[in-house]
């Protein structure tokens, strides 16, 4: 579970990307001896990578509710029951599993690595966002996209401008890890809407080379969402309301 003795870790956390279902990603860190997994969709692909190299979880870390995210962690307690899983707490009733109830601003520490929660909301209401200040890597969710952001499902564009905002404020070498291979797509609508724009052209051309390798575009980071997403460029929340409506009706 967090380990709230060590301020410091003696060795960085190696992230392991999971690919499951159709586009989600679930994420592993781990300290060679025990792991903790980010947004299991499903469980077994996470069961079967940590019992083939011998690591314990130890703690599961929930962006947000919705089932693409939640539903592999029963079956992951059901083999750890021991592991910690830390979600908003203002999500309890939709996460009712949860053993840590976390908010924004709130600071714990995992593996020896310490970390800051973010309130996020825009998708939905009790969206966070895991931030790990010392080794620069950041768990998302369904926020942020590499080159796009969520759907507003149960947030304001204020809401959303305003987690974008505070996302892009983290040092531009985080790495970005989202939970969906959308980055495709999200770059074609990006590429429609501003034709002049050489930063997002040079993307999705590496993008589309990279998927017709079945190679992930994902981490991203955030000096690259700087530069060539159109949510984190929009001035104000009007600007990304709209910007949302037009990917909302985009066909790709």
């Amino acid at each position: 579970m967090p380990d709230h003795a060590q301020a410091r870790p003696s060795t960085p956390l190696e992230v392991v990307l999971l690919p499951v279902l159709r586009d989600n990603y679930l994420f592993v860190l781990h300290d060679g001896r025990r792991a903790a997994v980010v947004d299991p969709a499903v469980a077994e692909p996470a069961i079967a990578w940590l019992k083939q190299r011998d690591l314990e979880l130890v703690a599961v870390l929930q962006t947000h509710h919705h089932s693409d995210h939640i539903g592999g962690t029963p079956a992951l307690l059901a083999e750890w029951p021991r592991a910690e899983v830390v979600a908003a707490l203002a999500d309890r009733e939709r996460i009712p599993f949860q053993t840590r109830g976390v908010a924004g601003g709130d600071h714990f520490t995992l593996l020896g690595q310490p970390v800051e929660v973010l309130a996020v909301p825009g998708h939905t209401r009790a969206h966070i966002a895991f931030h790990l200040p010392l080794q620069g890597e950041l768990f998302c969710g369904d926020t942020l996209f590499a080159a796009g952001c969520g759907r507003l499902f149960e947030g304001s564009p204020e809401q959303m401008h305003h987690s974008l905002g505070l996302l892009a404020a983290l040092p531009e070498t985080t790495r970005v890890w989202c939970a969906h291979e959308y980055t495709a797509s999200n770059l074609r609508w990006a590429a429609a809407q501003r034709p002049g724009d050489g930063a997002i052209a040079e993307r999705l051309a590496a993008v589309l080379l990279a998927r017709t390798q079945d190679r992930p575009t994902i981490p991203s980071s955030i000096g690259e969402e700087r530069r060539t997403n159109l949510f984190l460029r929009a001035t104000d929340a009007r600007e990304l309301a709209a910007l949302r409506r037009s990917k909302n009706d985009w066909s790709d």
